[in-house]
């Protein structure tokens, strides 16, 4: 490629212009002809943060106006939490990359309590996630769950200026900010399941674009795409997003597939849980037979 300039279209959050950079120095490292600069764009979800996620009733909150900005020339690919980014893909554009996987567990944090069962009844817990609030309830119904919004600094000091008894959050996120002294305990996956691409960065650019696919195809990680495929696509056939309280997990090891997924009722009453195996080169189809499994199973009468 000739020496050109390279546009990374990336929310403004500290937490997602850390991952743009860290993008940025893949690229870099692989790439050093090329120059990269960062688009910065505030989306929909940042802009409203005085009502739940759930209540705003929107695809893409965290990723459509950063996605508008590829579309529209003014940046060459757009890096994303790949948890944020709709299964639905935009026909314009391709999921170019999926670099390798950070911590995939979700935190507690408290600066009252050791651990996530040691709260004491009706002790108050913040999140702004379904899939969390559901698996809380579901291990202890006594919680009073208290819905947070904003970016992760902003949630911690929540925690501390409300007198919250416990905050839930990724592990990843506190971990590229520097924050890990924050956690109090990880969770593990039989209390709080992760989300669907927890954990993983996502990189698009336009589909019909062959010269920054075949140059974003350098920080592909195979293990990490084949595991948030199956992933993704439990989460396709359920219709499922960030307004259901659905979680799944994949791990790929020696060539083969594990995709374990759980799916709750929003106050957590019911669960249902169940894993699946296969050839990792298979991954989309493992996520499918998941899916129908808890299809078979009357899973929408959950969600």
């Amino acid at each position: 490629m000739a020496r050109r300039t390279l546009r990374i279209a990336t929310r403004k959050s500290r937490l997602a212009l850390w991952q743009a950079e860290h993008v940025l120095r893949m690229l870099a490292d692989r790439h050093p002809e090329i120059e990269v600069e960062l688009v910065k764009i505030v989306s929909t979800g940042d802009v409203v943060t005085d009502r739940p996620l759930v209540e705003i009733g929107s695809v893409g909150l965290f990723t459509k106006e950063v996605q508008d900005a590829v579309l529209d020339g003014r940046a060459d690919l757009a890096v994303h939490s790949l948890k944020d980014l709709p299964t639905q893909t935009h026909p314009e554009l391709a999921l170019a990359a999926v670099p390798e996987r950070g911590t995939v567990e979700d935190a507690f944090l408290s600066p009252k309590h050791e651990t996530l069962d040691a709260l004491p009844p009706e002790a108050k817990v913040a999140t702004s996630s379904l899939r969390r609030r559901a698996q809380l309830l579901h291990r202890r119904p006594d919680l009073r769950i208290v819905d947070i919004r904003g970016n992760v600094e902003t949630r911690i000091r929540k925690l501390h200026e409300e007198e919250l008894d416990g905050l839930i959050l990724a592990c990843a996120g506190l971990e590229r900010l520097g924050l890990t002294g924050e956690i109090t305990q990880r969770l593990p996956e039989e209390t709080m399941m992760s989300a669907v691409g927890q954990g993983a960065l996502g990189i698009e650019c336009r589909a019909d674009d062959p010269e920054i696919l075949e140059l974003l195809s350098t920080l592909e990680d195979q293990p990490t795409r084949q595991a948030v495929d199956a992933e993704r696509r439990f989460m396709f056939v359920l219709e499922g997003g960030c307004h259901v309280p659905l979680a799944a997990r994949a791990r790929v090891a020696q060539g083969r597939l594990t995709l374990r997924a759980r799916v709750l009722d929003a106050d957590g009453t019911q669960q249902l849980e169940h894993a699946g195996e296969g050839d990792a080169e298979q991954a989309v189809q493992v996520g499918s037979e998941l899916a129908e499994w808890f299809l078979e199973r009357g899973v929408q009468d959950l969600l």
